[in-house]
């Protein structure tokens, strides 16, 4: 059905569209601000997928390896030492953790487990990479998802944006 594979520098233009169409499929990005995303997305991306900052997983039709249906990424970023754990499982964490973001899949493909793929291959690399959490914030369409992969509400709060 569909290919994972890396994302690389050409594909930040199909990263940043991702990132709008999520945000505008939330309806919190106004139409008149869709440009300035995008620019400012390519600009963020120049430096942070080269650095390893930021990785990115994009999915392909086995038929289509050119054509790119969805993708998600993290962003990697080192936090505090915090506890961690539940269940008198209690550690300290280091702080190795990561941001799941711009989950996307094109509207022709959603709901033929594009997204559980690529969130599989999100999971995978941050056990092989010694994340030791990571967070995400999730919208209403991929919620059940991400709680069936074993993520679970917080008591994040959040002031602006």
């Amino acid at each position: 059905m569909v290919q994972l594979r890396r994302a690389e520098l050409a594909d930040i233009p199909v990263i940043a569209g991702h990132r709008a169409g999520m945000f505008a499929d939330m309806g919190i990005l106004p139409a008149t601000e869709r440009d300035a995303l995008i620019a400012l997305t390519v600009d963020y991306l120049r430096t942070a997928l080269p650095a390893e900052e930021y990785l990115g997983w994009l999915a392909v039709p086995d038929d289509a390896p050119a054509s790119v249906i969805g993708g998600a990424g993290v962003q990697r970023r080192r936090a505090l030492p915090f506890p961690s754990g539940s269940g008198g499982q209690q550690r300290i964490a280091t702080g190795r953790q990561a941001i799941v973001l711009n989950v996307y899949t094109e509207p022709a493909w959603r709901r033929r487990g594009v997204a559980r793929t690529l969130m599989q291959a999100v999971l995978a690399w941050a056990r092989e990479s010694g994340v030791e959490s990571l967070v995400l914030h999730a919208s209403e369409q991929g919620r059940t998802l991400y709680e069936q992969l074993g993520f679970r509400a917080t008591n994040e709060m959040r002031l602006g944006g």
